[in-house]
């Protein structure tokens, strides 16, 4: 299965249903670990378990989280991890709000929406600077920049028309009327020259581009401007408080799995991936490297003066104020919530 425009992004009215019966357990579980770490002998102790949740199935893009686990950069950090696998029918936010996952991976709008739902979610750490968001055109329409769509029958999916289409609507003046259904198969593209459609960017060239002559034009909605951080990890704030020590070793070891596979072939990684999910195949996971790679994904933006994994406040507020301003959150909600530096380097 393509992930191409992947529905990733479900906030189901149930969240305030689970907030009310999960707080009171999570408080109580959170007074008993304070009692035990108090009385606790200093002494090694078992793993910490962390359940983690993809935010799609096995691919590259996660190949940072599979690093560490291959090499065992998180057994080394004292932890047990648990990486299970994502879908388009997995609910993340909900997974963690009911206490079934500990962390799961999302975006900015992950934890801004969970905080506008009244959930408490933070996010510890970016390991996407650039969201891989595309809009994908045929080449030779003269179209090089997101503005130059303005008017265009666009194919979006129905989750993005409360996510980044407001960006596009906000920052470029596109409308409404020019949304199109995408039922997420490339060959409704492909069978359209004037067709533009949502992509991918780390996809765009394989998915699109190998039944093409001349390779498709991806235009980037983060060098349009949308600076949405991706491929975030992100808990709730409950859990993330009793479990800084585990939550800081987890991002250090994650950042180092990253860097690991930025910097050179990772073979542990790739071997874990593509036993998780055979689909994905060898010169797929190569193509999505090599693409990571070039755009500086990982290691660009704040990562490139404070490290993999960075944020800053003024991009979360940034990027708060621009989908406020598009209507998508009230401007009085507390958007610091939503996240913590406490974890990553930060300035």
């Amino acid at each position: 299965m393509n992930a191409v425009g992947r529905p990733k992004r479900l906030w189901p009215r149930l969240f305030a249903l689970i907030e009310a019966v999960f707080y009171g357990g999570v408080a109580l579980l959170g007074l008993a670990a304070a009692v035990v770490t108090l009385f606790s002998p200093i002494a090694p102790k078992a793993s910490d378990r962390i359940r983690l949740g993809l935010n799609w199935v096995p691919e590259t893009e996660h190949c940072g989280f599979f690093q560490a686990q291959a090499t065992g950069l998180y057994r080394r950090a004292g932890l047990d991890v648990d990486i299970q696998s994502g879908g388009p029918d997995v609910n993340l936010p909900l997974l963690v709000a009911g206490g079934r996952l500990d962390l799961g991976l999302g975006d900015s709008f992950t934890t801004l929406n969970m905080v506008n739902n009244g959930i408490a979610a933070q996010t510890v750490a970016a390991f996407f600077q650039k969201d891989p968001q595309t809009l994908v055109v045929h080449p030779g329409q003269g179209i090089t920049t997101l503005a130059d769509l303005r008017g265009h029958p666009i194919m979006v999916g129905a989750y993005a028309r409360q996510g980044y289409w407001l960006f596009l609507k906000q920052r470029y003046g596109f409308t409404d009327d020019q949304l199109r259904p995408y039922n997420f198969n490339p060959a409704v593209f492909l069978a359209d020259p004037a067709a533009v459609a949502q992509g991918y960017v780390t996809e765009d060239g394989w998915v699109f581009g190998t039944h093409m002559k001349t390779p498709p034009v991806s235009l980037l909605l983060a060098d349009g401007g949308f600076d949405n951080y991706a491929q975030t990890v992100f808990g709730l704030t409950p859990w993330i408080r009793a479990h800084r020590e585990a939550v800081r070793r987890f991002v250090s070891a994650t950042a180092q799995g990253y860097r690991e596979c930025i910097g050179g072939d990772a073979p542990g990684a790739m071997k874990l991936v593509l036993t998780q999910n055979p689909e994905h195949g060898e010169p797929l996971y190569r193509f999505k490297i090599a693409k990571m790679r070039a755009l500086h994904m990982v290691d660009g933006g704040d990562a490139a003066r404070l490290g993999v994994g960075a944020m800053t406040d003024a991009r979360w507020a940034s990027f708060f104020h621009t989908m406020a301003d598009a209507g998508l959150y009230p401007p009085t909600l507390d958007y610091r919530k939503a996240y913590t530096l406490e974890f990553v380097r930060s300035r």
